[in-house]
């Protein structure tokens, strides 16, 4: 029987709700602490790449050298795209959203799967590096498909964040370029309970397959209030314009109650430390590009927010950022929620591989508002 509304509370929007044990990843929201596997994320950010990344979140632990050779390998082995699949996102119109065309590609992957009835660890572990390598591969073949442009082959000599800026641009990055790609996605890769991860569980958990839930993910992370938050900085940053334009645009948007996007988080009360890397990030691009109006912009946004409201526990978010640097990679802008998807899915995957462990389907229950009791009234006397 579902509860009285005169019963019970609740906690809309899951807050603080705890739905699942997880040894992944860890946040410390009061000092802005982040951690994968129990290593810090800024650890992570300056010594480890995505593919080790994706490995440690899989499987619990740092690769060995041989380990991690052995899955790159995998995962280079995996990066092209099934022809049936190519062909069919010839057929969709140039002006798809980007993330609409992942979510349905992933999931014509699933009827691709050559062994779709097999759902054994061994099989899910596959399904989950074909996954991961083809989430670059989806994202750069349609962004060159409706420019009117062949799509670029992957090549195996490039790393996962290298091969997909070649992809995307159809010739190989500079190291630094690759460095700063390589990060962004290290840093995406997990965050613990978010939207996105508890809806792939909710699927996972009724034991559906790998494509089900990853698209779930998909489709979850799209929303503006999820994954499309660093597009919606960019366009502050442009209706902005200038530095002596930041002040003003802020104490008015303060007043008025406008939201200034990239600052604030569920979890964090304090700076994230995601923000704080891209920020670096941020500042070389725009030093090498000599161009930096955005990202001094950006420093008078956070001076003024931090300023006004930061005793609220309001600082930038990982969003805040990294807006710039896509922006100074060349990366257009309805790219930044497919290549936040690019790197999430290792999330995603980690998780519901974990819960598969010892499943047990999502049954939450609800607070019923309606009539206890009413009549049927037939239709000729309505």
């Amino acid at each position: 029987m579902a509860p009285d509304e005169a019963e019970v509370t609740f906690a809309k929007g899951l807050e603080d709700v705890i739905v699942a044990k997880s040894r992944i990843t860890y946040i410390d929201g009061e000092i802005g602490k982040l951690v994968y596997l129990g290593i810090p994320i800024e650890e992570m950010a300056k010594h480890s790449t995505f593919e080790e990344t994706a490995y440690l979140l899989g499987h619990g632990a740092l690769p060995t050298r041989q380990q991690l050779d052995e899955y790159s390998r995998t995962l280079v082995a995996n990066r092209a795209l099934p022809d049936t699949l190519l062909n069919m996102m010839k057929l969709f119109p140039p002006t798809a959203l980007p993330m609409d065309v992942l979510r349905t590609a992933v999931s014509a992957l699933g009827m691709l799967d050559p062994n779709p009835k097999d759902s054994s660890k061994e099989q899910n572990q596959l399904r989950s590096a074909r996954l991961i390598a083809q989430f670059p591969t989806i994202v750069a073949a349609f962004a060159r498909m409706r420019q009117g442009l062949e799509p670029v082959a992957p090549r195996a000599d490039l790393g996962h964040a290298a091969n997909f800026l070649y992809m995307l641009f159809g010739q190989a990055p500079d190291e630094f370029t690759a460095r700063v790609m390589d990060v962004a996605l290290v840093l995406h890769a997990d965050h613990e309970m978010n939207a996105s991860t508890f809806a792939s569980l909710v699927t996972g958990s009724t034991l559906s397959d790998m494509y089900s839930a990853i698209t779930t993910g998909v489709g979850t992370l799209k929303g503006p209030l999820h994954g499309g938050a660093n597009e919606a900085v960019v366009a502050m940053l442009q209706e902005i314009g200038t530095v002596e334009n930041a002040e003003p645009y802020v104490l008015n948007a303060l007043k008025t109650k406008k939201k200034i996007m990239g600052f604030g988080h569920r979890v964090y009360h304090a700076y994230d430390p995601r923000a704080r890397i891209f920020k670096e990030y941020a500042r070389e691009l725009s030093q090498r590009k000599n161009d930096m109006t955005w990202f001094q912009i950006g420093e008078k946004i956070e001076e003024v927010m931090i300023r006004e409201v930061g005793r609220k526990g309001i600082f930038p978010n990982v969003d805040f950022y990294s807006g710039i640097v896509y922006h100074h990679l060349g990366i257009p802008t309805d790219l930044y929620t497919p290549i936040f998807a690019i790197a999430r899915v290792a999330g995603w995957i980690a998780h519901v591989m974990e819960y598969w462990e010892d499943n047990r389907i999502f049954r939450p229950a609800s607070i019923y508002t309606g009539p206890k009791e009413a009549p049927y009234v037939p239709i000729e006397k309505r």
